[in-house]
């Protein structure tokens, strides 16, 4: 559990130093200020200067006009064809999909009303709808039921704003949202067995660790063997379970790979 894998990321950061640098020299990159240039002024850093003059001309002190980022094209509110959902679009999709049934009897990751929102993406067109630039454009919007453990998909025609499909199903597991690896994190800094993190989190930075905000979180679904142990795990794949891969703000991973939490149970447990 106490193993900070830094020392690891040095080795590959450091490899990765070797390998552009190797590149640099086989194809010949001109670095800013180094290769190329001699206390003469001339080589490769004299022709940038004539290639930026007009008539090839050399112009010494001139300086670099800064470079100019254009912005963005405003995003309307309707995207067309295969387009990607526009921000409206997400918006509207995910309050129609959300019908006050569906708030009501649904539970999200923390306990709250109303089922966990994972994601939203533009639904694929119909069969007979491939290459029709005027198809409707609808959004597949899921939700995760906590209550029972449903994913839940419900399909909204953006054109007349209605859900034209409904789909449930169990033991399905799809990534994880930002708020259940935090809830994640959140369950495990509160576990005994979260000792080991916070101890590293300790070492790392002289600080306590109490929040979830002071991690980057990965996290992966984690599905129980038939005979898994311990058997508090068992029922992960019917339950919501993830392992969790926190990296300290501005510091090394923390190896939590032995521990397991369910979600659906809240309870965390340490694979055997």
């Amino acid at each position: 559990m106490r193993n900070i894998v830094h020392r690891h990321l040095g080795k590959v950061v450091a490899g990765a130093a070797i390998a552009v640098a190797g590149t640099a020299v086989m194809i010949g990159i001109t670095l800013p200020g180094t290769a190329g240039a001699d206390d003469t002024g001339t080589g490769s850093a004299q022709s940038a200067r004539q290639a930026d003059t007009p008539g090839g001309a050399a112009a010494p002190g001139r300086a670099v006009a800064p470079g100019v980022v254009e912005e963005a094209p405003a995003e309307g509110e309707k995207g067309e064809g295969r387009d990607p959902l526009t921000d409206d679009e997400l918006e509207r999709a995910g309050k129609i999909a959300l019908s006050p049934q569906l708030f009501q009897s649904g539970e999200s990751v923390d306990g709250e009303r109303g089922p966990q929102r994972l994601g939203i993406d533009l639904a694929e067109p119909e069969a007979d709808e491939v290459g029709d630039p005027d198809a409707p454009r609808r959004a597949d919007v899921t939700f995760y039921d906590y209550r029972d453990d449903t994913l839940v998909t419900r399909t909204v025609d953006l054109g007349t704003g209605e859900v034209v499909r409904t789909g449930t199903q169990r033991g399905v597991q799809p990534p994880f949202s930002r708020a259940e690896k935090a809830e994640a994190a959140a369950l495990l800094i509160a576990d005994p067995l979260g000792a080991g993190l916070k101890a590293d989190y300790r070492d790392a930075t002289g600080e306590e660790l109490t929040s979830p905000d002071q991690l980057q979180l990965s996290g992966a679904v984690y599905r129980a063997a038939p005979g898994a142990r311990p058997a508090a795990l068992e029922r992960c794949g019917e339950h919501r379970c993830v392992r969790l891969f926190p990296k300290i703000k501005n510091g090394p991973w923390v190896d939590t790979r032995s521990l397991v939490v369910d979600l659906s149970a809240r309870k965390v447990a340490r694979l055997d």
